[in-house]
């Protein structure tokens, strides 16, 4: 069933949305695809060198996140605005302990209509998000504005 703007309410939820586990394999393959190669996202020896305990994801690709979940719900055509704010950084999975690790690597996003109105002729509406791991730990929180038919 198509979202119709008639059908948004302020309080409605976003359906939440649940990331595959990120593993150094998604830090690199991301890397690769954004040219963003800083050694904090890949490198353990360097990390070790500067004091940190291990590698963490781009900041950018769990806003990929977040942005995949927000298409999944109204679709790309229909948003107009997303700003977003990092909170905390998110380190991938380690393979040989992953039963201990996978929450820290797991994404869950959740959203909720906090406005409705007009602009530029299109019915809007815009939600507060939020990103965080499958622990509690907020990674990202901002806000999107869409339009539906």
């Amino acid at each position: 069933m198509a979202l119709n703007y008639n059908d948004i309410e302020i309080g409605n939820e976003m359906p939440v949305f649940t990331s595959a586990t990120i593993t150094r394999t998604h830090l690199v393959r991301y890397a690769g695809a954004s040219g963003d190669f800083n050694p904090l996202h890949y490198d353990q020896t360097f990390i070790k060198a500067i004091g940190m305990k291990n590698v963490i994801a781009h900041g950018m690709l769990i806003m990929a996140i977040v942005g995949e979940a927000i298409n999944s719900w109204v679709g790309n055509k229909y948003l107009r605005k997303f700003s977003a704010r990092f909170l905390s950084m998110t380190e991938p999975v380690d393979w040989d302990d992953i039963e201990n690790t996978k929450d820290r690597a797991t994404i869950i996003v959740s959203a909720k209509v906090v406005k409705k109105f007009e602009e530029n002729g299109e019915k809007r509406f815009q939600c507060d998000i939020t990103a965080q791991d499958a622990l509690g730990s907020k990674k990202l929180s901002g806000f999107f504005t869409a339009t539906l038919p």
